[in-house]
């Protein structure tokens, strides 16, 4: 911020007279002394009008000057500006080149409304200047008057003459329109304004060859925006731009770097220029890292993301990333990242050799990073693990406290990757433990102690030594205290009573820490009331870790490859993540690949005809907790419906008995949004812990008589928050219309990036539910976007019982992850049509129903008459077959037929005056 200072007035009558002087020398150097006072920031706003008055001049020099004392006092006094309009209007026709582009820059640079509308005319004879200099400036100038009126240049036709600039025989009015071009579009992304075809591509590769640097890199940038029409154009781009390479400005090179990166994605892998692209990616790179420190983090920053995309361009430079004793610390664990990214079975000896003398520095945080290398090595490259193993062991020998504790930590994840291989190292371990003092070394230890602790003689005494003073220990070290000795119990239950007494009592009595107390809870009623399942939950199988855990997801890296050479890909976070307002905030995405029939990222697709199967991706665990049985091998193509149903053979009445015992699994589901119709039945299942709809009571709950007839649709609900799905909210219901079941699903993106490439698919189910089609979302789901989609269900695709009956499991797919979550359906989507029996098999039937069949419940608080509450039932496909009246009780039979083939037949019976229903069913 600057200061206004207040300057005298004897001084401001100086410099008057000194501006009016009729000597030109004498004025020049007084508009030095006003610029300088402005400089250090003196108000000499006063003097407006006499500097104007020097504006007359063929002085160059003093031009310049009063130009930029009007710049920076024009929107103070904007009255006073427009007396300099005239001037500017005549120096636009100056026969000097350089004072008729220096007029055009000033006057975009005036942000005032008044002065724009002059402006205009100057600018417009400027843009067709036969000076290649004026018309640079000229192009410039058309972005900057944008920036303070963009319907004015629209309607003046600015934008046409910028766009036929791009054509321009000089290189730097081509930069310098498309830089133009570029920046208006930034503010407008949906305007189209770079309408880039092979013509003008052609012209901007002309142009890049003959340009200055900053010339080079807008051209390059806008490249970077274009998509190739097949792998050929894309390979001619690629020649063309690759010499760009040898540059000597490192952001000339980069800018080239992410040409190159975009475009291979078009190229066919097996291609012979495909290879010979990734060995001339390489030396650029690597040349880059002999600058000066800032300019290396810069380009490792942005090596980081290149090589989580293609690590086969760097995978012969290792020794490059090796670390300089006089790196800074910043650069270092840079080059640490890089170096475990392309860590590999042909050179991990290397690594491992380099990382075991980098544990031994004097630097303690780059010490426990080389630590954890060392062990994500172990992660990696499995044939490692065993010498990564030993080189720990080595370390913890040093008896250095913060190496034993690093090394502790990354052991345990070793561990988890390969269990029931290197546990021979634990009692090394156990002589360190009371060297342990970080909270993340002690719990590491306990897990340790905990999971294997029928291997360890005392582990009793370990843990009970930690547990003295547990109230003092942080969180994260009595949660893993609290599991590991629950673990010890389960194994060692006879000797270990006391001590899984003690702990519980100390986490659920004696402590504050809500997450502590309701773990402790959770772990004594599991152990009081089911050990076995105890023993299940708590000693299950552990999922193996990946050693991609730390890997930008594909989306948001393919975004950052979109901007390498700019802010983004150093703090490896997208545009719109720090960038405010609506600039930079368009996302932008790597092309699909085409060519050799490989596949492409779509979920539905496995591999394109004739081409082969792609590349597996690294095993990530997923976030999801609860792993639904099969969905994790789902095919998520969608289902076809094209070939016959299945057969219905055992699913009619005597068959398979898919309602459970009767009808009360069906209706019986309280829905709890509602006014409380519908009574819980006798044993509710455990599951149910959603309010989701189902019964009877359900069906009456529509809101009053008065509302118009339909099917009953249950509220929406949350089935899978955002934090559980990577950012994906996903909200819906059922609903029955015309016939077709729905699944209505509210799709909303809380993440950072863009998601597209929707799959669903449904796990077996009680009803053979599947999705008729294809999940229809046409467009990509942008941040804090929402979208609702209606996805019609089949009832032919595979059946399995479920608990409860009514349960549907899911999974999600897009190009992010997987998902999985589970939802109830009301049974009352699967009544159809034509479910209306005729009245004589109704009678044959229901007496031939044996009475094991039969359900009785109430349905509660209900102020329909029974001619309403038929008409009402029939919505929702359940008709009256018959009525009778025995004393002062309507008595309503019903049939309902399910969409599987199965009958339901019911008796409602109805009493004047009383709310409560009796509902009997067969």
């Amino acid at each position: 911020m600057v200061c206004s200072v207040s300057i005298c007035a004897g001084e401001i009558f100086e410099l008057k007279a000194e501006l009016n002087s009729d000597k030109k020398e004498k004025k020049k150097e007084a508009v030095k002394k006003v610029i300088a006072s402005m400089t250090v920031g003196k108000d000499v706003s006063a003097l407006f009008p006499d500097v104007v008055n020097c504006m007359q001049t063929d002085n160059l020099e003093l031009k310049k000057l009063v130009y930029l004392y009007l710049m920076n006092y024009a929107k103070s006094q904007p009255d006073m500006a427009i007396m300099a309009v005239n001037t500017f209007v005549k120096d636009c026709e100056d026969a000097n080149p350089l004072i008729r582009a220096l007029a055009v820059r000033t006057m975009g640079c005036i942000r005032v409304d008044k002065i724009t509308e002059y402006l205009c005319e100057p600018l417009r004879k400027c843009l067709k200047d036969e000076d290649p200099y004026v018309r640079k400036t000229a192009a410039v100038c058309v972005a900057k008057l944008h920036d303070i009126n963009a319907q004015l240049v629209e309607d003046q036709g600015f934008l046409d003459t910028l766009k036929d600039l791009i054509s321009d025989s000089n290189p730097m009015v081509v930069a310098n329109a498309v830089a133009a071009l570029s920046e208006i579009a930034e503010s407008h992304p949906n305007s189209n304004l770079l309408d880039l075809n092979p013509q003008s591509i052609n012209k901007l590769l002309t142009a890049l060859n003959e340009c200055t640097e900053w010339g080079q890199i807008f051209i390059l940038d806008c490249l970077a925006n274009y998509t190739p029409r097949d792998d050929r154009e894309s390979q001619s781009i690629c020649e063309r731009v690759t010499p760009r390479l040898s540059h000597a400005n490192s952001a000339v090179v980069l800018s080239a770097v992410k040409v190159l990166m975009k475009f291979m994605e078009m190229l066919p892998k097996d291609l012979d220029y495909y290879s010979t692209l990734l060995k001339k990616l390489a030396p650029p790179l690597v040349t880059l890292l002999s600058a000066e420190p800032e300019l290396q983090y810069v380009a490792l920053r942005n090596i980081n993301l290149i090589v989580q995309k293609r690590p086969e361009i760097l995978k012969h430079e290792m020794k490059v990333f090796f670390v300089k004793y006089n790196d800074p610390i910043y650069v270092k664990l840079e080059k640490l990242d890089i170096m475990i990214r392309l860590a590999s079975q042909a050179n991990i000896a290397q690594v491992l050799a380099e990382l075991k003398e980098y544990a031994t520095e004097v630097d303690v945080d780059f010490v426990r990073k080389a630590v954890r290398a060392i062990g994500r090595c172990a992660i990696k490259v499995e044939q490692s693990a065993e010498r990564c193993v030993s080189t720990l062991l080595d370390l913890i020998q040093t008896k250095v406290n913060y190496v034993v504790q690093e090394a502790i930590v990354v052991i345990k994840d070793i561990f988890r990757k390969y269990p029931n291989k290197y546990e021979s190292v634990i009692a090394t371990l156990c002589e360190n433990l009371d060297s342990l003092d970080e909270p993340e070394a002690r719990a590491a230890m306990i897990w340790i102690v905990g999971e294997y602790a029928e291997r360890i003689d005392n582990a009793d005494e370990l843990l009970e030594s930690f547990l003295e003073g547990f109230h003092d220990e942080s969180t994260q070290v009595q949660l893993q205290l609290l599991t590991a000795i629950v673990k010890l119990f389960l194994k060692k239950p006879t000797e270990t009573q006391e001590l899984v007494q003690q702990v519980l009592s100390l986490a659920t009595q004696d402590s504050d820490n809500p997450d502590l107390r309701d773990r402790g809870y959770i772990y004594w009623r599991l152990l009081s009331t089911d050990p076995v399942a105890a023993k299940e939950v708590v000693l299950a199988e552990k999922p193996l870790i990946s050693e991609e855990t730390d890997l930008i997801e594909p989306t948001l890296l393919e975004e950052l490859i979109c901007h390498i050479g700019t802010l983004a890909s150093v703090y490896h976070k997208p545009p719109s993540a720090f960038v405010e307002g609506s600039r930079g905030v368009m996302h932008k995405r790597l092309p699909a690949r085409t060519g050799s029939g490989e596949s492409t990222e779509s979920p539905d697709v496995g591999t394109a005809a004739g081409g082969s199967a792609p590349e597996a991706a690294p095993s990530i665990i997923p976030s999801q907790g609860d792993l639904l049985g099969d969905l994790l091998n789902l095919d998520m193509a969608p289902p076809t419906t094209s070939g016959p149903p299945p057969p219905t053979t055992g699913m009619q009445m005597g068959g398979m008995d898919l309602l459970g015992g009767g009808l009360d699994s069906l209706v019986g589901i309280s829905h709890s949004m509602g006014a409380g119709f519908g009574a819980a039945p006798a044993v509710m299942p455990a599951s149910l812990n959603a309010p989701v709809g189902g019964g009877l009571g359900d069906l009456f709950d529509l809101g009053g008589v008065g509302m118009p007839m339909g099917a009953y649709i249950p509220p929406k609900i949350v089935w899978l928050p955002a934090m559980k799905a990577k950012g994906l909210e996903i909200s819906g219901t059922f609903a029955r219309r015309a016939g077709v079941i729905q699944m209505e699903l509210i799709l909303t993106n809380k993440a950072m990036s863009v998601m597209t490439d929707f799959a669903i698919q449904f796990n077996r189910n009680s009803f053979g539910l599947a999705p008729a089609g294809p999940l229809q979302v046409l467009t990509p789901l942008g941040p804090n976007q929402t979208i609702e989609v209606s996805l019609p269900l089949s009832t032919v695709g595979p059946v399995m019982k479920m608990d409860p009956l009514n349960n549907l499991q899911v999974a999600v797919k897009n190009n992010i992850d997987v998902f999985y979550f589970s939802c109830q359906y009301p049974i009352s989507m699967l009544f159809v049509e034509d479910g209306k029996m005729e009245r004589q098999v109704f009678l044959a039937t229901w007496k031939d129903i044996p009475n094991d069949n039969e359900s009785q419940f109430q349905i509660k608080d209900c102020h329909l008459n029974s001619d309403a509450a038929s008409s009402k039932l029939q919505g929702s496909n359940i008709f009256t077959i018959a009525k009778r009246t025995v004393e002062g009780q309507d008595m309503l039979y019903m049939s309902i037929k399910l969409s599987n083939g199965i009958w339901v037949l019911a008796e409602l019976r109805v009493q004047a005056g009383n709310p409560n229903y009796t509902c009997r069913d067969e």
